[in-house]
């Protein structure tokens, strides 16, 4: 059981800021705690992550190894079975466009699209993506669901 004595503050006090320059006693008198001469001394100095003072940086000393695929990487914007049934109704059209109206893809750069086969599809919808996922595409020939796909 916990008494009134025994509490404890979870949400620590707010640390007062540091005065810098506030004489010889206050511990951070004189040069404010950024030592001698220097351009760390210096007003306006920034240090600069990797800049060793003229020395070549480290990470431009190591060899770059290996390969990657990044900049050749397709990206998709997923989208599952079960959001396009709670969303669309019987006859729509489910393209780019309309996903992107509906708030389900970003309105960003255009993205490939793909078709999971996550939840149920029971309303008849004419679906164009660029890349379908094989337990979708077998959810969608029991339906009878039109799917065009754009990718070539």
């Amino acid at each position: 059981m916990t008494s009134l004595n025994t509490l404890s503050n979870p949400c620590r006090p707010k640390k007062p800021r540091k005065r810098v320059g506030r004489g010889l006693g206050s511990g951070t008198g004189k040069t404010c705690g950024r030592g001698e001469k220097g351009a760390g001394s210096r007003s306006g100095y920034k240090r600069r992550l990797g800049y060793e003072g003229g020395q070549f940086r480290l990470y431009m000393k190591l060899p770059e190894r290996g390969f990657s695929n990044a900049p050749f990487r397709e990206s998709y914007e997923v989208i599952n079975l079960g959001q396009i049934d709670a969303i669309f109704k019987d006859g729509e059209v489910v393209n780019a466009q309309t996903l992107r109206d509906r708030g389900l893809i970003n309105k960003g750069k255009r993205a490939q699209i793909k078709l999971l086969g996550d939840g149920q599809l029971t309303k008849k919808v004419t679906i164009e993506v660029d890349a379908v996922s094989e337990a979708a595409k077998q959810k969608l020939e029991k339906g009878h669901t039109t799917l065009k796909l754009l990718k070539k």
